[in-house]
């Protein structure tokens, strides 16, 4: 583990020590402690201050004093929980705190989070170094409670059930426009190059069956892109990407099927 720290990009998968420790001391009482709707922010922190029957006197993060109705209000998980990796581990798993979950994750710049069976990723907008061929060495043969959330953990398990299993595994992306859906679908192709690499050394490796499957990175731009408000190479198609493997779990193939998206406005 202490090797992995010093990579670049440990920082944007997992929180230090010290922030664990300091998110434990913050003051917190399960019975005063809330979260209440804001029409700027989604939801924010309130501590109730009165009770009288079903209504509730708080005092909101941001100064105010409101009344607010019981069935109103959300109850807020213990500081334990601030940036919890695993949302399913959330004591109060409702809309407040899976949301202040995840914002408080990106503030920190940890894009990924798991919530169950699913990996929750919010795009940075920005490069983050955390596709380094080091990074996807981590991810290679761990179990996914082993390392922080990432996608290469998605798709190593993918890669170890084929192997040991026998059977085709399958992947979904999925997203709002903009919201990294192409970007991930290379990442999982770069992952599969490698782990999934011949183990011959070839005198080009640009000839190699490994880098012909990541150059066709661009492919994935060239189907029925468009521009949105929020993304200048929207595709208009769902793209259904088979990476073909042999018995012995190395690369023999790929290929790209597409289907359209048809938007009805009533």
């Amino acid at each position: 583990m202490g090797d992995y720290m010093n990579d670049p990009g440990w920082q944007f998968l997992r929180q230090s020590q010290e922030a664990l420790l300091a998110a434990t001391t913050k003051k917190y009482d399960a019975k005063k402690n809330i979260w209440i709707a804001d029409p700027e922010e989604g939801f924010i922190s309130a501590e109730i201050k009165s009770t009288k029957g079903d209504i509730h006197t708080v005092v909101t993060s941001k100064g105010a004093e409101k009344t607010i109705k019981k069935d109103d209000i959300q109850q807020m998980n213990p500081p334990k929980f601030e940036k919890t990796e695993d949302m399913a581990n959330l004591t109060f798993l409702n809309d407040a705190s899976v949301l202040n979950n995840l914002r408080q994750r990106y503030y920190s710049m940890m894009i990924y989070t798991y919530s169950g069976l699913f990996c929750v990723v919010i795009n940075p907008y920005k490069r983050l170094p955390i596709y380094t061929e080091s990074v996807c060495k981590m991810y290679i043969g761990k179990r996914r409670t082993e390392m922080p959330p990432h996608l290469f953990a998605v798709s190593d398990e993918a890669y170890r059930n084929m192997v040991n299993d026998h059977e085709n595994q399958s992947m979904l992306i999925t997203g709002e426009s903009g919201a990294g859906k192409t970007e991930n679908t290379k990442k999982v192709i770069s992952y599969f190059a490698i782990v999934g690499a011949s183990q011959q050394k070839k005198k080009d490796a640009k000839d190699s069956l490994e880098e012909q499957i990541v150059r066709t990175n661009p492919v994935l731009e060239a189907f029925g892109n468009a521009k949105t408000v929020r993304n200048n190479n929207s595709s208009r198609f769902g793209k259904f990407i088979r990476i073909h493997f042999n018995h012995g779990g190395k690369l023999a193939g790929g290929d790209i099927e597409h289907c359209k998206f048809y938007l009805f406005f009533g």
